[in-house]
Order: structure tokens, then sequence, then C-alpha cells
């Protein structure tokens, strides 16, 4: 797996076009990296930038776009709404693949030591990549933004982690730090007022509030602000009507009662036990990795609960959306829909689209495409523009290929033409695809009915697994015939010196193992969904059956031609056979026949696929023969 890092530098400056593209030119100009995203917003004026690639390029890239926006945003004339104290606010590292979290905090500590140096601007680093336990807080390194600068960095406590500690007036501060992926969630109210997006926010964030009482209205902010009177013995409760005579009773109370530790949760909201007199008592709030805070978008016409989930993982947008919903609610408000700004991790939308495909009783077994839709539509990511999940979704799964993406009988004119490939391994994968794909139908025909009520666990599983097998299948009609073309270059090479001779069969070699092992997958592919299939005939209706022993034959044959053949065309050295791969090959040949065997009616209805595994092609004659010029094939 190549290693690769997201960046997800945010800049000062959301409204002058022209200006951006410069800053982000300035990242694209490095070999490797790739823009992914440009999302400003002119309220805040502010503008997310997500860039990924190689450690190294993106550690390039994201230099160059500092240094630039340095140039180009003054901060001394900058306004807006989000909270900022920089040209470049942030510029935090996203571990995508291959790479860990601690080698995303090396990367920030060594952009920000260039960045101190080179450009002579104070750096702080937050997050994983913090120097201090309360560094890795992004707000706390924030607190009363850019116009507290020059008081804050003449303290010792705020000296910056590199650069100067002085305040430079143009480009403010850089926060540069190491991360999980932060999905930016934007819930949206059918209200204008900021204060109502606010009151909510503090309910989900796990930062939480001052608590009141006595509200007079419908809003938590209503209320009276319930303080700490040691003075008068009064040590109210944040969760319950509980009121202490002293701290040691209240910390009973927490202990036995709530299940907390009170120092703790004073800890929490930066309070000091042996200081309270006259201080707000605070709770948390509802979500954990959730920061969240209100405000109004004119060009919206809308007030927005402005979230910032740090860990999906823990806290969904579904967890925060569904909760936003019910508060609204109950103060009289509606939850218009939602809006995320920047890219999301294909996961994220899954997890929202199965929560609600459960709840409403239906399969989770269906294709991408429609579990996208399904979260799309039940978020409301189209409230207020447009969501479109080829430019938003990160990972987002994918089969295209120049062959499957072809007309089906432009394909099938492809296959028939007079070349090597598309052969038998693509058509094999194909057939098998269409096998799973007819597999996750009559499981989710069956889910459906309240005749199999009690089979829907299990029949959601084989459709969920089948979808997946689809999808794997339809990757490798293109996948064998790129396998094949690999090895046909190889043969090209030059041979005429000792050394060309040598590399092109190390070359050889190299390849007619990828030309063996992607077939041998598809096989074994094959044989899973054949078992898919005996899972879903012991529960499905007697309707359905004689359409599942086709598909049982269908699906047999795909694995009998892909395995048996692959391992009987790949001989080399005196009949010896491709170790634990043939072994494979041939169980799941003898599986696969065993299985159709015991289903009438499948041979004459399947032998338009008998081409599959037991006509040897041209494609299969010359891998046979480049394999025999091979010291050995290992798979």
């Amino acid at each position: 797996m190549q290693p690769l890092v997201e960046c997800v530098p945010n800049i000062s400056e959301g409204r002058d076009a022209e200006r951006i593209e410069r800053i982000v030119a300035a990242a694209r100009s490095v070999e490797g990296v790739s823009v992914l995203d440009v999302d400003p917003g002119k309220e805040t004026n502010r503008t997310v930038i997500t860039f990924v690639g190689a450690p190294e390029a993106v550690l390039e890239g994201a230099f160059r776009l500092i240094q630039r926006a340095s140039e180009l945003i003054d901060m001394s004339k900058h306004k807006g709404a989000h909270p900022r104290h920089g040209a470049t606010d942030v510029c935090p590292f996203v571990p995508v693949a291959g790479v860990t979290m601690e080698q995303c905090s090396e990367l920030a500590r060594r952009l920000g030591a260039r960045v101190g140096s080179e450009l002579q601007i104070p750096v702080y680093l937050y997050e994983h990549a913090a120097t201090r336990p309360e560094r890795r807080s992004l707000a706390y390194l924030r607190q009363g933004e850019y116009e507290a600068l020059p008081t804050k960095l003449a303290q010792e406590q705020w000296r910056p982690d590199f650069g100067p500690a002085r305040f430079v007036p143009r480009s403010g501060v850089v926060t540069i730090g190491a991360r999980e992926f932060l999905i930016a969630y934007n819930v949206n109210l059918n209200s204008r007022v900021k204060e109502h997006a606010t009151d909510l926010a503090f309910d989900l964030r796990e930062k939480g509030r001052a608590v009141r009482r006595g509200q007079t209205d419908a809003w938590y902010t209503s209320g009276t602000l319930l303080k700490y009177e040691p003075s008068k013995q009064r040590f109210p409760s944040a969760y319950d009507d509980f009121v202490g005579k002293s701290l040691e009773e209240l910390e009973r109370h927490y202990r036995e009662v709530l299940g907390l530790e009170l120092r703790e949760e004073l800890a929490f909201h930066e309070l000091d036990p042996s200081d309270l007199e006259g201080k707000s008592v605070h709770r948390r709030g509802r979500f954990k990795a959730c920061r969240a805070v209100g405000w109004m978008i004119p060009e919206y016409g809308r007030a927005q609960i402005s979230i910032n989930l740090t860990d999906y993982k823990t806290t969904s947008m579904h967890d925060v959306l569904e909760a936003s919903r019910d508060m609204a609610r109950e103060r009289g408000a509606v939850v218009t829909g939602s809006e995320i700004v920047g890219l999301v991790p294909y996961d994220a939308l899954r997890r929202a689209a199965d929560f609600y495909l459960a709840r409403q009783g239906s399969s989770r077994g269906i294709p991408v495409v429609d579990l996208v839709e399904t979260a799309v539509q039940s978020l409301g990511l189209k409230d207020v523009g447009k969501f479109d999940p080829q430019k938003s979704i990160l990972g987002l799964p994918t089969t295209d290929g120049p062959l499957v993406s072809k007309r089906l009988n432009d394909f099938a004119d492809e296959v028939s033409r007079a070349t090597p490939a598309p052969g038998g391994g693509s058509i094999a994968a194909l057939v098998g695809s269409l096998g799973a794909s007819l597999a996750a139908m009559v499981a989710n025909l069956t889910h459906a009915k309240s005749a199999h009520r009690a089979a829907h666990v299990e029949l959601e599983e084989v459709a969920v697994r089948a979808q997946q097998l689809k999808d794997a299948l339809l990757r490798a009609v293109d996948l064998d015939t790129q396998a094949f073309d690999a090895v046909m270059e190889a043969m090209r090479l030059p041979k005429a010196t000792p050394t060309e001779s040598a590399a092109r069969d190390a070359a050889i070699e190299a390849g007619t193992k990828r030309a063996t092992q992607v077939p041998l997958h598809t096989a074994e592919l094959c044989l899973e969904a054949l078992e898919l299939c005996r899972r879903a005939r012991r529960r499905g209706p007697a309707g359905l059956r004689d359409g599942r022993r086709r598909r049982r034959a269908r699906r047999a044959r795909g694995l009998r031609g892909r395995g048996l053949q692959r391992a009987r065309q790949l001989e080399v050295d005196q009949g010896r056979r491709m170790g634990g791969a043939g072994a494979r090959a041939g169980e799941g040949h003898g599986r696969a026949r065993d299985g159709s065997r015991r289903r009438d009616g499948c041979q004459g209805r399947g032998a338009a696929l008998s081409c599959c595994g037991g006509v040897r092609s041209p494609r299969a004659q010359m891998l046979m023969s480049s394999s025999k010029r091979i010291s050995s094939v290992v798979c």
C-alpha cells in the first residue's frame, strides 16, 4: 500500500477567488500533490483546502501554501464570522493509508520548524503533535483570536513552538498538527436567529454549557445561570436538582448517584475546587469528539449549528442530526437539512445509510450508489446547496474501468475480436459478478417479506456480502485483462544482451504471477458467491429456487473455468504445479463441481459458458508457453 497523507489547511480568505486560486496553485505546483477540494465561505471569510499525496510531497505543498498565503493575506484587515488567528489559520496532517499518526506528527514538527525559521512566522503545534497537553486543543490555542496575539505572544506560557515569540501583524500565527479525519458538518435550522443555533450547539458539543434553571420559554438560554455559592453552603449538581451543603457532600453525590468524579468534572470545565464562589455550574454536552457553535449565514438566510466531528467513529453525523432534530422540535424549531463542508469519508456516509436503512427495516445489502443516495436524502445534504458524491466523498468505491464502462453490446464485440484479451478471465469475472448480483436480489426480495422475518439477519448478511463480491468481481473484469497485457509488454522487452534477457525474464515471471493471481482470486470470489447461494436457498421462498439452481451452476462454471484452467495452464519445470495456488484452485473446482452436480437442469442452460472451462484459448496457450520459460512461479 502506497503511503497517503491528507492535508487540510484553512486560510483566512473566502471572498477573493483570484487570491484563493493563487494560494491553492502553490500547493498544486508540487509534483505528486492532488488538490481534492477548495471550499470558500464568504460569511466566514475562510477557505478549506484539501489535498493528498505521498508524505514528502504533501509536506512541500503545505509549506508553499503557507508561504503564499503569508504573502497575499493581510490579517490586520481580516474580518469574518469564523474564529481565526492567522493567514493560514490551521494546517493539519491526516493519515489516510499506509501512514501512522506518529509519522503525521513528525511531518507537522518538520513543517513547523521550517515555517518558523524560513518564514519567521510563529508556529503552534496542536492535537497529536502538541508539545504540551493543554495545546492539544485548537480552541485553547486560538482563544482571544488574532486580536489577542500582541498580548499573548509576550507571555511565556504562549511562547510558540517554532518561530519568533513576537507579534507578526500581517500573517498572525500558524497552527500545525496531526489529527484524525475531521468532518466539518453543519445542521440547518428554519430560523434566522443565531442564538437558536447556539442554544442547540451547546447541548450537542462535548464541552457542554453553563447550567440554567427556571426557563421562561422553550429555549434553554431563557433560564437563570446556576452558580456555586460556598459562602451560603450551596453546591448545586450540574445533572440533577441535588444541592450539597459542602463540596465533599456534592462529591459523594456525584460518585454514588451519578457515577461521576466531581473533581474530574471541575477540571474538565477548568474550574478550581478551591475557588468556586460565584462561578457558573457547567455540565458536559451529549457527544464526545464533537465541537459546535451557532452562527447565522446570510447567503443561506438561516442559522446553522456549525459542528466539527473530530472522530466520526465515536460520534457520527446521524447521531448529532437526530439529536438536533429532537431538541429543535422541543423548542419549536425545525431542522431542514444539513451540509458537509469539504470532504467526507465514504465510511462515514455508509454508517449513516446503514443507520437509516436499519431503522426503517430495509436491507443494507444494496449497491454503493443506493447507499450513498440513502445517506444524502436522510441527512438532507442538498438542503442549501449541491452535494456531488464524486467530488465530496473520499474513498468512494468504484468499479469503473475501460471494459466495465462499455455498453454490453460493445463489450461483447470487443471480446469477439481477434485479440487475446479480454478473454476467459474477464468473462468469468463478469459472469460471477452477475451471479452475485442475483444472489443479492434473492436475499433482498426475501428480506422484504414479512413471512421470512425470522431470517432477516442472515439474509441481510448474504445481501451485504453479495454486493461486495459483485463489485470485486466487476473490478476483476478489467484487472484480468490488465494483468495479461502486462505479460505481453514484458515479452516485448529487448533481449539482445544477457542483462536485457535477464531483465526480460524477471518481468515475464512477475507478470505471469500476477496473471495467475487475478483469475485465482476470481475463482475464490465465485466460490464464496456459491456458498452465499447455498445459504440463501435454505431461507428463500420456493418460487425462487429454480432460478437459484441456475445461478449456482453459473457460478460453478466461473469457478471451474478460472481456477482449474489457470492451475493447469501455469505448469512449470517438468509438470510442477503452483503449490498452494494450484491446491486452492483444485479444491475450489471440486467444491463447485459437487455443488452444481446436485442441481438438475443446470448443464444445458450453462453450456454457453463452457468456453470458460473447457477450451484453451490462444491467450491461455500463450501464458502457458511463457510460463515454461520461467524457472518457477510462486503464488
